[in-house]
């Protein structure tokens, strides 16, 4: 297994490097040139994202879509060279890890003073529209966390204060006030309240108050955490946000819940929470997986089977494994499917499995830097 690993890393580790750090990504459709024929009608917008999306053909080359850097995939790569750096202690994975951290230092959004990163196209949901380069907490704050690694392993100043700039950005973020806690909105401009986006938000700020003397970001992580655990459904699971167009169960955001949730209480010590700890992650491992690894992408149906449920899966897996054998076994097996059927000959892995084809294409972040880091965490714990 950790041979595995070890192959997998270096092959997909020397195709994102090869490729500049450059590739594509699932909701980029509206970058292309198409774009103009939805005549800025949001529906019609998403039909075309959703084109890009689905299509078990790369349609990006054809249609003008070109592979971009991307932000988040800095910053998951970033993680994957320190962890690469604490298991080896050799120099170049922490040259990397530097160059990536300097990187999004340099491509923080200028449309805040304080740091925080976005998407570089531009995004149609449910929701609303949501422009490109405009931040939004989710990559924000995992973007974060890279620093906050390298802060603590490394012990440059620097980094710690790029982490309390993100604090400051989320901290003025709106927030939705309830009973049972706040939600820190999505993105800046409107609330948007949605539960992984939420925690994660809650998760900087708790884990950055353990270095910086701010008892405001505790309050405010600990007021989050009450709203989301507060509206835990009683098997353990989360809708993905309460609204109703929002009530479905996925794989990933629920790993983001279940490490946000457990980097909460291992930075503040607040045991408040540890049973919806426990009840999620016992959601978690029994519903998102089939018997021989591989992952779901949602809690009641098999496909299609998704690179990003899968890194998701081995990081969180990884991260509850010192303290949950089976965690670690379940990581195993997921890491040993995934690499076996959804990793190319030429390092990258595959985007999507359907029932009858495999959506081969070269996602950057979502995809190449996830997988990378997720491979590093567990080859960590087989240490």
């Amino acid at each position: 297994m950790r041979q595995q690993i070890i192959e997998s890393l270096s092959k997909v580790q020397k195709w994102v490097e090869e490729n500049g750090y450059k590739g594509y990504e699932p909701f980029d459709g509206l970058s292309s040139w198409l774009r103009p024929l939805t005549r800025s009608n949001l529906f019609a917008e998403r039909v075309l994202q959703q084109l890009f999306r689905r299509s078990p053909i790369n349609l990006r080359p054809l249609l003008g879509v070109q592979p971009k850097e991307s932000t988040k995939g800095r910053g998951y790569m970033a993680y994957g060279y320190l962890i690469m750096y604490k298991i080896t202690k050799e120099n170049t994975y922490r040259e990397k890890a530097l160059q990536c951290l300097n990187w999004l230092d340099h491509n923080k959004s200028s449309r805040y003073k304080m740091h925080s990163w976005g998407n570089h196209f531009d995004f149609a949901s449910r929701d609303g529209r949501c422009p490109a380069h405009e931040p939004i907490i989710v990559w924000t704050s995992l973007i974060g966390q890279a620093f906050l690694e390298a802060y603590e392993q490394l012990q440059m100043d620097q980094f710690l204060d790029i982490a309390e700039s993100i604090c400051g950005w989320i901290m003025d973020l709106p927030r939705e006030h309830t009973p049972t806690g706040v939600c820190l909105s999505y993105e800046a401009n409107s609330q948007s309240s949605i539960h992984n986006s939420n925690m994660l938000g809650a998760a900087m700020l708790a884990r950055t108050a353990k270095y910086v003397a701010n008892t405001s970001y505790v309050d405010v992580a600990h007021s989050a955490m009450q709203y989301s655990c507060s509206r835990q459904l009683s098997d353990g699971s989360w809708w993905y946000g309460e609204e109703p167009m929002f009530h479905w169960i996925d794989n990933f955001h629920t790993g983001y819940n279940l490490v946000s949730l457990k980097c909460y209480i291992d930075s503040t010590g607040d045991s408040m929470y540890r049973d919806h700890l426990s009840r999620g992650l016992q959601f978690f491992k029994t519903h998102f997986f089939e018997e021989n690894g591989r992952p779901k992408y949602y809690h009641d149906r098999s496909y299609p089977v998704e690179i990003q449920c899968a890194s998701q899966a081995i990081e969180t897996l990884a991260y509850f494994a010192p303290e949950d054998q089976f965690s670690l076994e379940l990581a195993k097996k997921v890491a040993n499917w995934t690499i076996e059927n959804m990793q190319d000959q030429r390092g990258f892995f595959y985007y999507r499995i359907y029932p009858i084809f495999k959506a081969k294409i070269p996602m950057l972040h979502w995809g190449q830097a996830t997988m990378y880091k997720a491979l590093t965490l567990l080859l960590q714990q087989l240490q």
